[in-house]
């Protein structure tokens, strides 16, 4: 079973950048599809961005144009680089792998 590390939130201005890492365990991270999920304050938990072990992407609409989702196989990672960031992707975010969750990486934009 992977179990997965998620980290690289922090409080940042609108139109600002970051980059969450997702690191996994095990020998066999890079075979598994990797999700990233995000929980904005009082909401659902909503899928953000995916990515297959052949490194074919999806995003929801929302993010789509300013997060790129990408992995590294080598280092048992996988990315979420966020740009122009604004007020509504304000959320806690959760790598998922399997049946396994991060503890999550609190994300939030102020100015």
């Amino acid at each position: 079973q992977v179990q997965v590390v998620d980290s690289g939130g922090g409080l940042v201005q609108p139109g600002g950048s970051l980059r969450l890492s997702c690191v996994g365990s095990g020998n066999f991270f890079s075979s598994y599809f990797v999700y990233w999920y995000r929980q904005p304050p009082g909401k659902q938990r909503e899928l953000v961005a995916t990515i297959t072990p052949r490194g074919t992407t999806t995003y929801a609409a929302g993010v789509k144009g300013r997060f790129t989702i990408s992995r590294e196989n080598t280092r048992n990672t996988v990315y979420l680089q966020m740009d122009s960031l604004d007020f509504d992707d304000t959320a806690v975010y959760y790598c998922a792998v399997g049946q396994s969750w991060g503890q999550g990486t609190q994300v939030t934009v102020s100015s």
